[in-house]
């Protein structure tokens, strides 16, 4: 292994399992996925339990796809389509910097450049892709925009509705 899949190795275990520890979260930590879900509802989400669920087996999932470098272009378009549906939904009306209160979009969008970059250039030889003899012909990124661009889209035109948050605050 050289420095390079050195480096790739160790940005695709710290932002995939990082990614999978935060949708863990959503399943264990305080509140559960009952409190995840009343989040997603505050936030304008139609279904927000089946948002709950997606959101947490999606970034459970991708992360450590992600991390172990398996099916890697599409793991990382789903990592892409998680961090466009946070910045539109949560993080773009903060602001961009992460210390602002409530949080900006930087880190989201951290998140989502590392996916594609390391889309882009494949795993590395210490990943489950390399092991298989996957290897995406150089359109890894392709696959990882066009199914986070996509995804992204229609989560948000299917089951985003922020006025109806404004609705119920000012009723």
């Amino acid at each position: 292994m050289d420095h390079i899949d050195l480096g790739l190795l160790i940005m695709r275990l710290a932002f995939g399992l990082s990614l999978a520890y935060h949708g863990l979260n959503k399943v264990i930590g305080a509140g559960g996925l009952a409190g995840t879900s009343g989040w997603f509802g505050s936030l304008g989400m139609k279904s927000p339990m089946l948002q709950a669920r997606l959101a947490a087996t999606t970034e459970i999932l991708s992360g450590l796809f992600f991390a172990c470098g398996l099916l890697t272009p599409f793991a990382a378009g789903a990592m892409v389509a998680l961090m466009i549906v946070a910045i539109v939904t949560v993080h773009a009306r903060v602001g961009y910097f992460i210390f602002l209160p409530n949080g900006g979009w930087e880190y989201c969008a951290a998140i989502a450049f590392v996916a594609a970059g390391i889309a882009s250039t494949g795993p590395g030889s210490a990943s489950l892709d390399n092991a298989l003899g996957l290897d995406f012909n150089g359109g890894g990124l392709a696959i990882a925009l066009g199914l986070g661009l996509v995804g992204a889209a229609l989560q948000l035109a299917l089951f985003y509705r922020p006025q109806s948050v404004q609705t119920k605050t000012s009723a």
